[in-house]
């Protein structure tokens, strides 16, 4: 900062002096006897004058250097200019470099996270694509060997694979819509026997062919929720229940009620969960054992459907046993304000 600069900021500071001795000057006039105001007032004045100009000068001189070093840092390209920065020479400037450091602490936070939310997007992305090539790939297998096939045979197989695509592509399309999530639901009455019914019809072919058994209490409960999210919700846990309940298994689902919730119980009679496990089984890409010995995990299921409950204000637990069964409870708290949703 010039010096020029440095008297152009401190203006009203001179403004205020001139109004001082103004003042005083006219308290002079009208007081003392008129021979020797004019000049006691100029006397006055002049020592005032030189004063306020020692003062100023020498604050100036005493800042100058917190102000190169500032005016120097502002025209680099240091990036990691904070602990470059200036000592404060009093309590306004140590404020302004707090100030500084903590816009720089919320600029840094922000630009992790979008750091942190681009990187998971492009984990995603990379684990979406290996998984989607997989039917896409078995697709291609069975048209290189249809021969001595039967029409039925490769029309159900090929109904498989197209499944397990659709399934990967609402992952894909659920997904990207989190984030937009408060423009793009409706909350309202909706009997879980019904979203119940419409799920399980969906995995219907996987049912029969595994020959797993399934039971539903009459459950015509009223949630306040939407159904669409809801329905996404148990089509993944519908999902992840069929893909490790083996062949002549069973499913069921049943609701419970007390005071404060409503609870829709979903359980199977699969390979259960590990102990270790059971606490992460909910973190975006774990699949823990289970991943490690069935290929077709992809971590990303329940993942999302914890997310959307917790988005429409419900919750998501799991108790399981393993080797023996999976139980997945979606919570619905009785009293709710879905205005804050």
């Amino acid at each position: 900062m010039s010096f020029f600069q440095y008297l152009k900021d401190k203006r009203n500071f001179f403004i205020l002096n001139v109004i001082i001795m103004f003042f005083v000057s006219l308290m002079m006039i009208v007081s003392t006897d008129s021979r020797n105001a004019v000049s006691n007032i100029v006397y006055t004045n002049v020592v005032i004058f030189f004063i306020v100009a020692i003062y100023v000068i020498i604050e100036y001189y005493y800042n100058r250097e917190f102000y190169r070093e500032l005016n120097d840092l502002v025209e680099s390209n240091h990036e990691e200019f904070l602990a470059t920065l200036p000592k404060p020479r009093n309590d306004e400037q140590l404020l302004y470099l707090e100030l500084l450091k903590k816009v720089n602490s919320v600029h840094g936070d922000r630009l992790q996270k979008l750091y942190n939310e681009k990187m998971d997007h492009q984990d995603f992305i990379t684990s979406w694509i290996h998984e989607v090539k997989v039917p896409i790939a078995a697709g291609r297998l069975l048209m290189e060997n249809s021969n001595g096939r039967t029409v039925e045979y490769l029309v159900d197989k090929f109904e498989d694979e197209l499944d397990r695509i659709e399934n990967y592509v609402e992952q894909a399309l659920y997904y990207s819509r989190i984030d937009s999530f408060s423009k793009d639901y409706f909350i309202s009455e909706v009997v879980l026997d019904q979203v119940a019914k419409n799920s399980v019809k969906k995995f219907a072919k996987s049912f029969i062919n595994k020959q797993i058994r399934f039971h539903m209490d009459n459950i015509e409960q009223v949630v306040h929720t939407d159904s669409k999210w809801l329905g996404f919700i148990m089509d993944q846990v519908f999902s992840n229940s069929l893909k490790y309940t083996g062949e002549g298994g069973e499913i069921s689902v049943q609701f419970e009620e007390d005071r404060k919730e409503k609870r829709l119980q979903i359980q199977d009679t699969g390979i259960g969960i590990k102990p270790e496990d059971i606490s992460r089984v909910f973190e975006k890409g774990f699949t823990g054992s289970i991943g490690r010995s069935h290929a077709k995990s992809t971590g990303l299921g329940l993942y999302l459907a914890k997310e959307m409950a917790l988005k429409l204000g419900h919750d998501l637990s799991i108790h399981s046993e393993d080797g023996k069964y999976t139980k997945v409870i979606i919570h619905f708290p009785k009293i709710r304000n879905y205005y804050h949703l």
